[in-house]
């Protein structure tokens, strides 16, 4: 992950028990996390940075189980951490994922919202393949 967000990722492990902390290294404990920190009252709608760190977390579950790579992106608003995938070049913004949505008052089901992400990745995988089978 791009160094400049790495912290966020290191935060959102920290709400674990040290004891418990290697629960994060799997993509179920990722998303728990992430759901658990979703419940009423535990971040705020306005506490972006904290939603964001939410969003590098998801980010790094879909990287665990997809292989893609953080990469980070530069445009004439600034730099984003994004998700790259080497097979279709496809790239995710993941940064704002858990945030645009609990500021717009959505609920969340995160693994739905994973599996959704996974499907999307696979099926662009998908079209690649089929695309570069058809050229040759």
């Amino acid at each position: 992950m791009p160094h400049m967000w790495s912290g966020s990722a290191n935060g959102v492990r920290g709400h674990f028990k040290p004891e418990f902390q290697h629960r994060y290294e799997t993509v179920d404990g990722k998303l728990r996390i992430i759901q658990a920190l979703l419940t009423p009252g535990m971040i705020e709608r306005d506490e972006t940075w904290k939603l964001q760190s939410l969003g590098i977390t998801f980010g790094d579950a879909l990287a665990q189980e997809l292989g893609l790579a953080w990469i980070v992106v530069d445009d004439a608003v600034g730099r984003d951490p994004a998700l790259q995938d080497a097979e279709s070049g496809l790239i995710l913004f993941v940064l704002t994922t858990i945030s645009k949505r609990v500021e717009d008052g959505e609920e969340i089901d995160v693994v739905g919202l994973f599996n959704g992400g996974v499907k999307m990745v696979e099926e662009q995988r998908q079209r690649h393949r089929d695309a570069t089978s058809c050229d040759g």
